[in-house]
């Protein structure tokens, strides 16, 4: 059963088309990415999505009610975990997650077992009573999926969710998201830039220019590549792209002064190239693909950080509709 639905949806901002025509479905219980660099759109269709933006056209739908004309289910029916923290430090960790409950309406009798689960879920029960301001980066942000959780949404987002953690944390984080749907029942969608982050969702859309262009499970993903990616530094690229070409009949694309082309058989190329390259070659390379080789096929460009604007938007017009309410 689909918990998300969305239907040629569009938005255009003063002539401006970021979201053009979209459509897809998120199943319920389920891990789903949106992927896309810098003005691709995903902020924007998060944005109507979240409620805090009404689509030109089109329509989107959460737990069966429409983001446009049933904003208020939508919203009790979502939880969101923001790319920048937005826990007050000034608080303990159960005082963060109780003021939560009580601004999405959570029965008094109810708040301190919600709040008692949702801490022990993430690991942070012994320092319920602790300031927040004491915690660590990946402490805070396992905080911040527990708060998420207490209002026990339907759908879950979240928003670069590692960013900024070590490796350990990061790890530990993981441990927590890949829970999630089964032992709370919640559909996870997720942004990232970590592409081996990805991975663990069961689906992915990757969106470019408001569009989907591309949808379905890593392995679907992957094999889209076409092969293995050999990976090249030579001398002089402009020449050696040329010889390629020339050569072996196979497209080569620059990134980073790196040359990639992709073989069915990576193993047996190798040689060939260095033949025919001769001492042009400095090193060579040779791995599976991987979802940084899809979205680079897709969209000639690498994904990079979201450079602060990520969902700090959203956050911004979620604390005002706090205030309203």
């Amino acid at each position: 059963m689909a918990i998300i639905k969305v239907e040629n949806l569009v938005k255009r901002y003063n002539g401006l088309t970021a979201v053009d025509g979209i459509s897809f479905e998120v199943e319920e219980g389920t891990i789903f990415g949106f992927l896309g660099p810098n003005g691709a759109g995903k902020t924007t269709t998060i944005n109507v999505l979240c409620t805090l933006a009404s689509a030109t056209s089109g329509r989107a739908l959460i737990n069966g009610y429409d983001c446009a004309r049933e904003s208020s289910k939508v919203r009790k029916s979502i939880g969101i975990v923001f790319q920048d923290t937005t826990l007050d430090k000034d608080l303990t960790a159960y005082e963060n997650l109780s003021f939560h409950a009580h601004l999405y309406g959570v029965k008094k009798s109810e708040i301190r077992g919600r709040v008692h689960d949702a801490i022990r879920f993430v690991d942070l029960f012994d320092r319920k009573d602790d300031l927040v301001k004491k915690f660590s980066g990946g402490m805070k942000r396992r905080l911040e999926v527990a708060r998420g959780l207490i209002h026990r949404p339907r759908v879950l987002f979240l928003d670069e969710p590692t960013l900024g953690l070590d490796p350990q944390s990061r790890a530990n984080l993981w441990e927590v998201i890949t829970e999630m749907p089964k032992k709370h029942r919640v559909t996870i969608f997720m942004t990232t830039h970590y592409m081996e982050e990805a991975e663990v969702c069961g689906r992915i859309a990757i969106i470019d220019h408001g569009r989907i262009i591309a949808e379905g499970s890593p392995d679907e993903l992957k094999k889209t590549v076409g092969g293995d990616v050999i990976s090249l530094k030579t001398r002089d690229n402009e020449w050696s792209r040329g010889e390629i070409s020339r050569l072996f009949n196979i497209h080569a694309d620059e990134k980073e002064g790196e040359l990639y082309l992709t073989s069915n058989r990576g193993d047996a190329c190798i040689p060939d190239l260095i033949r025919g390259l001769g001492d042009m070659v400095v090193s060579v390379k040779l791995q599976r693909p991987t979802l940084n080789d899809v979205f680079l096929k897709l969209t000639g460009k690498a994904i990079r950080d979201e450079e602060g604007s990520g969902m700090s938007s959203i956050k911004e017009e979620v604390r005002a509709y706090r205030r309203r309410h």
